[in-house]
């Protein structure tokens, strides 16, 4: 049978769409892929809870009911794939397809229907998931941990490479059995395992990188029990001591109670306390004190070690908000422009502000086909809960505030800002929103007059430069909000002609 996905019938983006199929332990996923090549977005995703590694311990075969629901999703899969109209789909395996002695049964049903499975190692799996996390994390430095179904990765990640990496057959569809033998079977298997290989102590004083449908969805838990204002996981963190606490909280919350929790699938509550065990027992032996979770992993590593070291290297909040604010904005290339043009008043950012800073200014414009009424609530919505990575919950929420403020919201701290970020940070954010404002109003949200204007501070005064043939611009509106910037910066408003 002739392979599919070489040509699409038409792909009316620049973009074209790929597609990743991967084939784990517990589920078997599709994701659809289209934009920057850096900061895809997600045009489909769905899985299929198949369980290939459940019992492939003790029988070292996947089950007929395992294979069955395998092969009907991989048929599924591929039928849609054609109709997404995809230019490329990249299939692959990993442990429980690796390990199974009728593994070769499922990569010949996948073959016949036209996809190519790349049958990943044990290392290709740990090196995938740690480009992963580099892809969303660009700047982490610890340990990456990948619980999937049938094996657990850790990769030792630090200045955007992956080092030292390690697969153990310890995945959650398997921890079962092993707690099964005894109250310390499990915490004496991973001592083991940690030792024979040279990983033990190999976490202390560095966080340890959570990666995997199970751990993600302890820290969902962790976020109901406590009452997280911010509904992302991504870069979520929880200490040791409260994963032992949440490891003690699953042995008393009943099966009704676990399914009240937000996004939390009801296909992985059976394995939460296995998960919570064998997280606690590797940071024990590892001696990482803190986890950080990341929504990215194998698929998305995947597509970040195609890439060329030039684009890796984009900075992905930005690739990602500039992407957003050309699709949702009046102007494209205004976001950057705005940036540049705000910088001289914030001279004493940091990196990390300023590249906050260019973000809100890159979604300056995410509000304008809103209701008026309701363009400072998107704005506030789009930073929050917008698919953004490199970036934790503070700074959601200065770029939120800076929206919130841009889009005409005023100069409060809208709830859950004030949870999220300190008075300070909020405040330094309400000035880029002033600024924002300013520039958009002058402007009319066009390229020119920013070009032609300057801002910035001299002395105590926020000074406004204008070209002599440009002073019309400088109407009631304007004015008004050059007062309210220079206000909030302390200073007075100055208008000069050039």
């Amino acid at each position: 049978m002739a392979t599919l996905f070489r040509k699409p019938r038409a792909v009316v983006d620049a973009h074209p769409r790929t597609a990743i199929i991967d084939i784990g332990s517990n589920s078997i996923r599709l994701v659809v892929y289209q934009g920057p090549a850096r900061m895809p977005s997600i045009l489909f995703n769905e899985k299929v809870m198949a369980g290939l590694g459940r019992g492939l311990a003790a029988t070292g075969a996947i089950d007929a009911a395992a294979m069955a629901r395998a092969q009907d999703a991989l048929a599924r899969f591929a039928a849609l794939a054609e109709a997404i109209e995809v230019s490329d789909v990249r299939t692959v395996a990993t442990a429980a397809v690796r390990d199974a002695s009728n593994g070769g049964e499922l990569i010949d049903h996948a073959t016949a229907i036209g996809l190519d499975v790349e049958l990943l190692s044990g290392d290709e799996e740990a090196q995938a998931s740690g480009q992963g996390v580099l892809s969303g994390i660009p700047d982490a430095d610890g340990i990456v941990g990948d619980l999937g179904g049938g094996s657990l990765e850790l990769v030792r990640v630090r200045g955007g490479e992956v080092g030292e990496r390690v697969s153990f057959p310890l995945g959650v569809l398997r921890v079962a059995d092993v707690r099964a033998k005894g109250k310390n079977a499990l915490d004496r298997l991973v001592l083991k395992l940690l030792r024979k290989s040279g990983w033990e102590g190999a976490g202390a004083e560095r966080p340890f990188y959570l990666v995997g449908g199970s751990w993600r969805s302890l820290a969902r838990l962790d976020m109901h029990l406590t009452g997280y204002e911010l509904p992302i996981a991504h870069h979520y963190e929880m200490s040791a001591p409260t994963i032992s606490r949440l490891a003690r909280a699953i042995a008393h919350l009943d099966k009704a109670r676990l399914r009240e929790v937000p996004d939390l699938s009801s296909a992985r509550i059976p394995t939460l306390s296995d998960a919570a065990a064998v997280l606690g027992s590797v940071l024990r032996h590892l001696g990482s004190a803190t986890t950080i979770v990341s929504a990215y992993g194998l698929r998305e590593g995947l597509l970040y070690g195609a890439l060329d070291d030039e684009t890796r290297r984009e900075d992905p909040l930005i690739v990602a908000t500039r992407e957003e604010g050309r699709r949702l904005g009046r102007f494209a290339e205004h976001g950057d422009l705005l940036d540049r043009w705000i910088a001289p008043l914030f001279e004493d950012d940091d990196a990390d502000l300023a590249r906050l800073r260019h973000a809100a200014c890159l979604l300056a414009d995410v509000g304008w086909h809103a209701n008026p009424e309701f363009r400072a609530e998107r704005g506030l919505d789009a930073a929050l809960h917008g698919n953004w990575v490199a970036i934790d919950a503070r700074g959601r929420a200065l770029v939120a505030q800076a929206l919130f403020t841009g889009l005409g919201g005023g100069t409060r701290s809208p709830a859950p800002l004030g949870g999220l970020a300190g008075e300070g940070d909020l405040r330094h954010a309400i000035c880029w929103g002033l600024a924002i404002r300013l520039g958009q109003r002058l402007s009319g949200g066009v390229a020119g007059p920013l070009n032609r204007a300057r801002l910035g501070r001299e002395g105590g005064a926020v000074a406004l430069t204008l070209l002599e043939s440009d002073a019309a611009l400088y109407g009631e509106t304007v004015e008004r909000r050059h007062k309210s910037l220079a206000a909030m910066l302390g200073g007075d408003a100055r208008l000069l002609l050039a």
